[in-house]
């Protein structure tokens, strides 16, 4: 088995971990991630899908989750001051504040040099799409991005990695995810591909190196 293509998932390997992303939305607006996962679970209950599906699969606007965001914390949490979220320019307030891994970022740019095919793919929202690349910069640099809400299919569904698969020409035992949740990775398996769980940095980084055949630097 030869590794091509190596693929990063954005939210929590490309950014800060997703439980540091809540932290600093609660820091900025006293919302904390229980109460925005319960409400971003009613928004989607009456479509039947993953609490984040809706936006992630532009099922809806977010125009529309927004003013279901108002309507489900106002009605699970009626004492919580929701003043300072700002759910019609979400993505722009979610993104504020945070820094991309610069581990992972730095990885990219090495692995792309080295002569690797390399991808993000992300479960994201369309508009949403201005902060995080221009979070992560590396618009230019790496060979593809596949977007749940543009291909209107998400991890782990299998058909997103034959999809990623195909647009960079390679094949299934080629690929390699990089993701922070297991079911992604196990997803990945099941499909073909490599898969490394991110923990942290320092173990991906060793994992990456071992399974492509690179040494390690010093």
């Amino acid at each position: 088995m030869t590794i091509k293509s190596i693929w990063f998932d954005f939210g929590g390997v490309l950014s800060p971990t997703i439980d540091d992303l809540y932290k600093t939305y609660e820091r900025k607006t006293g919302v904390n991630r229980g109460q925005m996962e319960s409400a971003m679970a009613e928004v989607a209950r009456p479509l039947g899908a993953h609490f984040l599906a809706p936006i992630e699969l532009a099922m809806i606007t977010q125009f529309q989750w927004a003013a279901g965001m108002r309507e489900a914390l106002g009605r699970l949490y009626p004492e919580l001051d929701i003043s300072h979220c700002d759910f019609d320019r979400h993505g722009e307030q979610w993104f504020a504040d945070n820094d991309a891994n610069p581990a992972m970022i730095a990885l990219v740019h090495e692995y792309k040099r080295a002569g690797f095919k390399v991808g993000i793919l992300t479960n994201n929202v369309v508009e949403w799409e201005r902060p995080w690349r221009r979070m992560v910069e590396l618009d230019g640099v790496v060979d593809d991005i596949v977007d749940s809400c543009k291909v209107l299919v998400r991890k782990p569904d299998p058909r997103i990695f034959e999809l990623s698969a195909k647009r960079v020409g390679c094949a299934p035992e080629e690929c390699v995810l990089i993701d922070d949740l297991p079911e992604n990775c196990d997803a990945a398996r099941a499909s073909g591909w490599s898969a490394i769980l991110f923990r942290n940095n320092e173990q991906v980084t060793r994992e990456l190196r071992e399974l492509v055949g690179m040494p390690l630097t010093a």
